[in-house]
Order: structure tokens, then C-alpha cells, then sequence
């Protein structure tokens, strides 16, 4: 058993790693204000964006399924990882060696990481020993195959492309040489079980990497080269654990910061058409990897995209102009309405891809290809007419009927008014009103069924998950609509306005703890209405109070390793991002009012305290106790008078 990683190196990933950086390898994010990000979460499906990261305090968290942590929570969530290999990915990436304790040997770096660092690792070995061997003379066939398509050397090298050799075992021993077991090659799909042991699983082929959105290879498309080889035209990696084909996009690593500045994302069909298509200036292209485009390639595009405003992002899908390219362009259409942005289709009338086109008729073609853009929702409506005879009335009235149904499912009512319009004057029927009668009652029909009618009321397009859809009352006074609806009515009330101060107090105490200073800490967690409230009031005073923190971040990681549960972490970790709701000039201001509030609220207690055992005295019997306790009250209420007076502004 390999030690546990140091306490000193894994504070020092997270000082080293910027969340915002490696969060923004996975989706785009937008200022929110307040030095907050934000951005479509990718633990859940939602419309608007509602995932926060505030760098400041190395902190995410998403109002709409309330998933939450650091940057090493986020690589373990979105890469299915153990803590200790997210530890170790970023370490490999700020070029930080790891040092290890508690286990055989005592300190030092350790040899072995976790399952996918070593997979990692074997992967971008592979891939070097490609490259190598396609410059060597065993792979003049994949050069000759490469410059055949238009590929130069640089070309190859800049999408790291490389070469199998006919060998059984040629990878197979590269990896035993570069200190893998057998069982990491086969695991990773790099090599199959044979009779005589282990044999490359690629062999004679060319050969592309396929990386994560973080760049790291995960996986190979191999082309077949040789004609003896009777195996299939392209063979990819299998399912491994590092490589998942549905959810994996060729060429979104090198695409992604494109696609977020141009708001546009370019399906092509194969890895020479994604090499085609950056070399010709669109480079916003990517392809599958040996399936069909679907639900899980959709959530990475439309975090790519933030794809959350209709009509100003484009997804465009390029196919082939023979049959199958047609059918294809229908299948996408399929899938329209699952994105917020256009959807678009381009096709080569002479059947060419981006490849073959670049080929033919140069570069400029190809950027050509993809201005001749024709909406998806377009596209349909025309493939449903040409079907029909439009010469005839009988023909245009089956055109109808056949387009009609596919207007009618715009969720867009705007859009689908103009689609009508359109249809009619497609048809030549000349009755536009006739024609939008159908359209109507077709789109009546579907709204009856369920269906929305309207993109603004989010029909027809990812929502949020269930956990944001309540109506505001959420258990831990949240802001409306971020949280579950309780079952019962807690005996606090997140909506009542006393809780709600003391959520900005604490917000206050987790992001800005030199506006409270001692004052803070004089405040007992008992003066806190709301249970969770009082938990993080007392994780506070376990870290040393307000006036303890230094860093930002450091403090927000203090009162992170001290909450007694996930829970108490989760509320803190979102009391760290959610923006202070002051409407203050000044956040001092702010501040003391805050704490005027809960000081007077703790005194008025105090105060009833003191009225009920001065009631039950005798002021005969007990002169002495009852004159002190009078003395305490008046002294009591001129506190609280001096308090209220500074609260005022908060009201």
C-alpha cells in the first residue's frame, strides 16, 4: 500500500491550482458580478446558468442541484475520481511532485498513483511512441495516406497523429519498458488478452489521440491502411475508464476556447474532416468518436456554448449531400430543440466533406461550406415538401400536412408564426391564413399532450434538476427558487426577515471577515435563530473566530476542514459564493448593521430574560437581587436602544 499524500502538498495543489482555470477546461464562464463566475453546470441539466465559482475562495457551487466544494472536489466530480488521484491530476498539471507518508518505505514521492493517473500516463506514452514510429520508415503508409488527404508534417504534428506498427506486441513491450503492468495496458484498452499474453490492440493503422477537454489522451481512432488488414475502416478505443465514446468529442480540446468566443460549434462527421476544418480557419470543428451524435455530446456543447440565450449561439452539423448524409441531417433535427441556441445544417451539394473539399477546392471552400449554412428547422420543412408534387393542389395539400406538423413543434412562437409564413409561400398555396389554421391546431394538439409554446417558458429544452425548481422555501434559507420545497414547515422560517440577516451576517463572516472584526466573535452562536446557521456560527469559533482569518481562500478552507458533516459543509461552501444581497454604499455600513441587528435581537432575549425573573421576586423579600436585576434591565435596554439606532439602515 502506497502512504497517504501530505497534508503540506495537498494545500499546496489547491494554493497552486486556480478553480476558475480548471473549471473553465470544462465549460465557458461569464462574470456574474462580485468577482463571482458562472456558468451551465455539468453535474445537472438546466436552461440558465445557476453553477457560481468564486475564485477569490477557490469555491463552486451550484444553486440549482447545490453540488459545491474546491478545485480537488471538482476534478473528483466531473472525472469520477478518488480525492487522492484528484490530488495527484493537479499536482501533474502545476508540475508539482507529491510526496507521500504512512506507508512502506516512510516519506518520499510515491511510484504508483491511482488507476487513471497510471491509464493517464500509459495513454500519453502510447501516444509518443506513435508519433515516433510514424516518422520512422515503417510508417511511410500512414504519411503517404496523410499526404494524400492534404496533411502535411506540421499538419500531423499539431494534431499529434502517429502510426501502429505491424507488430503484435510492439506497444505492448514500449509500456512494459516504461514501468506498466500488463493488467494497466489492458485496462486502458491499449492492448488485448491473447493466448500468448497481452497483443496490441492497434495494429498497421494510423493513428489519432483522442483527449479529454483537459488534453490529457484517453483513447485512439485508428484508420485502416493496409489492405490485408480485415478488420473495420476505423476502430476506436473501447470502453475503458478513461474512455466513455457517448460522451467524448474529437478536437474539443483544441476547439473549446474557440467555440466560447465565437459562440459556435461545427459537428463534422471524422477526424480528417476536424483536422480539414482548423486547418481552413473553423476552428471550431469536432466530431464524434465511432457513435452517433447524442444527449451526452449535447450537454458538453451547450456548457462550451453557455448555451442559454436563443438566437445568439449556432451549432452547425456538416454532412455528406448523398442519402446517408440526408438521413443523418433528419436524425439531427431530432435533437434541435435540445439546445437554447441555433441549430444548423450544412451539405455539400456534390457530396464532398470538409476533407475532400479542402482537397478540391482549397480552403476557402470549406469556410464557404459552413456560411452556406441553412437553418435545421428550414432544412425539415423543405425535405417534408419535396416529397410531394407541388403542381398540383392535391400535392400541396399533402405537403401540408406532411410540413405542417413540423412547424407546429417550434417552441418558438415567433418563430413558428415566421416558419408558417414561409411554409406558405413554399407551397404556394396563397392563403396564409389557411395555412396558419393548421399550423395552429397542429400546435394545439402537441400543446395538449404536454408539450410548452414558447422557448421563453423553457419548453421543450434541459431544465434545471428537480432540486432547483422549488418556491424559494429551502432548508437552509437559500434564495427563493435555489432549494427543495420542505415536506413540513421547519420550526424557523428561511423567508423570515431575522433569518435572512443573519445569512448576510455569515455570508459576511465567510467572505469578508475584516468587515466584523471581534465584534463577530462576541456574538454566541445561541443568538442565531436557524439551527444550520448556529452549526456555522460554531464552526467559526473553532477556527478562531473572524479575526483569525488572513487569506481568503486559507480561511475558507479552515472553516471547510472543520464542519462536523456534508451538510454543514455544504452551507458554508455556498454561504462562501452566493452574493451579499447589500444595498449599501458602503459594505462596512453593511456590516454594522448586521451585527447591530442580531446584537439587538440577543438583548431583547436577554431582556425577557430578565423581565420574567424579576416578575417572579419579591421586592420586599428579595430587595437585594431585585434592585441588581433592575439595574441589569435598564442597563439592558439602553444597550439595546444605542443598537437599534445603528440597525436602522438594514430595515
Amino acid at each position: 500500500m502506497a502512504g497517504r499524500i501530505r497534508n503540506e502538498d495537498i494545500a499546496l495543489v489547491r494554493e497552486r491550482s486556480s478553480i476558475d482555470a480548471v473549471i473553465g477546461e470544462y465549460l465557458q464562464l461569464r462574470s456574474a458580478g462580485g468577482g463571482n463566475l458562472k456558468g451551465l453546470c455539468p453535474f445537472h441539466d438546466e436552461k440558465s446558468p445557476s453553477f457560481n465559482v468564486t475564485p477569490s475562495r477557490g469555491l463552486y457551487f451550484c444553486f440549482g442541484c447545490e453540488a459545491g466544494g474546491d478545485v480537488i472536489r471538482f476534478v473528483q466530480e466531473i472525472e469520477h475520481l478518488s480525492f487522492s488521484e484528484a490530488v495527484e491530476r493537479l499536482a501533474a498539471q502545476v508540475g508539482l511532485q507529491l510526496r507521500y507518508e504512512d506507508g512502506p518505505g516512510g516519506r518520499g514521492p510515491r511510484q504508483d498513483g491511482g488507476q487513471r493517473a497510471r491509464l493517464i500516463d500509459a495513454h500519453r506514452a502510447a501516444a509518443e511512441f506513435y508519433t515516433e514510429r510514424l516518422a520512422s520508415p515503417d510508417g511511410r503508409a500512414g504519411r503517404e495516406f496523410l499526404a494524400r488527404r492534404g496533411f502535411e508534417t506540421a499538419d500531423a504534428e499539431r494534431f499529434g497523429v502517429g502510426f501502429a506498427p505491424r507488430e503484435w506486441e510492439g506497444l505492448v513491450r514500449h509500456l512494459r519498458s516504461r514501468g506498466f503492468a500488463d493488467r494497466e495496458i489492458i485496462a486502458g484498452g491499449l492492448a488485448k488478452e491473447g493466448r500468448r499474453g497481452p497483443m496490441d490492440r492497434f495494429r498497421g493503422r494510423l493513428m489519432w489521440p483522442i483527449r479529454d477537454l483537459g488534453g490529457d489522451v484517453i483513447g485512439f481512432g485508428a484508420r485502416k491502411l493496409f489492405d490485408d488488414d480485415d478488420g473495420p475502416k476505423y476502430l476506436n478505443t473501447p470502453e475503458s475508464p478513461l474512455f466513455h465514446k457517448s460522451s467524448v468529442l474529437y478536437g474539443a480540446d483544441l476547439a473549446k476556447k474557440e467555440i466560447a468566443r465565437r459562440r459556435q460549434a461545427v459537428v463534422v462527421e471524422g477526424y480528417t474532416d476536424v483536422m480539414a476544418c482548423h486547418l481552413s480557419g473553423v476552428e471550431t470543428a469536432i466530431a464524434t468518436c465511432g457513435t452517433a451524435f447524442g444527449d451526452d455530446h449535447i450537454k458538453i456543447l451547450r456548457r462550451l456554448l453557455m448555451d442559454q440565450d436563443e438566437f445568439r449561439g449556432e451549432v452547425i452539423f456538416t454532412f455528406d449531400g448523398d442519402s446517408a448524409g440526408q438521413k443523418a441531417a433528419l436524425r439531427a433535427f431530432e435533437d434541435e430543440q435540445k439546445f437554447v441556441t441555433q441549430t444548423f445544417v450544412a451539405i455539400q451539394p456534390d457530396g464532398l466533406d470538409p476533407c475532400d473539399l479542402r482537397i478540391r477546392n482549397g480552403e476557402a471552400a470549406v469556410r464557404d461550406l459552413v456560411a452556406s449554412r441553412q437553418p435545421l428547422f428550414e432544412f425539415k420543412v423543405r425535405d417534408a415538401i419535396q416529397r410531394h408534387d407541388l403542381d398540383t393542389a392535391e400535392g400541396r395539400l399533402a405537403a401540408l400536412d406532411a410540413a405542417a406538423p413540423v412547424v407546429a413543434a417550434i417552441k418558438d412562437r415567433a418563430l413558428r408564426h415566421m416558419y408558417t409564413v414561409n411554409l406558405d409561400r413554399w407551397l404556394g398555396i396563397m392563403d396564409e391564413q389557411f395555412v396558419l389554421r393548421r399550423v395552429r391546431e397542429l400546435a394545439a394538439r402537441a400543446h395538449g399532450r404536454g408539450h410548452g409554446n414558447g422557448r421563453a417558458q423553457g419548453a421543450g429544452r434541459p431544465q434545471g434538476g428537480a432540486r432547483g425548481q422549488g418556491d424559494g422555501r429551502v432548508q437552509d434559507g437559500g434564495p427563493a427558487g435555489n432549494g427543495p420545497v420542505a415536506a413540513e414547515r421547519p420550526a424557523w422560517d428561511p423567508r423570515d426577515p431575522e433569518v435572512q440577516r443573519e445569512r448576510e451576517l455569515l455570508k459576511l463572516a465567510v467572505q469578508r471577515p475584516a468587515l466584523l472584526g471581534p465584534v463577530f466573535d462576541e456574538v454566541p452562536a445561541e443568538a442565531f435563530i436557524a439551527p444550520p446557521h448556529t452549526a456555522v456560527r460554531a464552526v467559526i469559533a473553532a477556527a478562531g473566530g473572524v479575526t483569525a482569518a488572513l487569506d481568503a481562500a486559507q480561511w475558507a478552507r479552515a472553516l471547510l476542514d472543520l464542519a462536523p458533516n456534508d451538510e454543514v459543509r455544504a452551507l458554508i461552501t455556498k454561504l462562501g459564493v452566493e452574493p451579499v444581497r447589500s444595498a449599501q454604499e458602503s459594505d462596512d455600513r453593511y456590516a454594522v448593521e448586521l451585527l447591530a441587528r442580531i446584537q439587538e435581537r440577543q438583548l431583547t432575549r436577554m431582556i425577557a430574560d430578565v423581565k420574567s425573573k424579576l416578575g417572579r421576586l419579591n421586592p420586599v423579600e428579595s430587595g437585594t437581587e431585585y434592585h441588581r436585576l433592575f439595574g441589569d434591565l435598564v442597563a439592558l435596554e439602553q444597550q439595546r436602544r444605542v443598537l437599534r439606532e445603528r440597525g436602522l439602515g438594514s430595515q
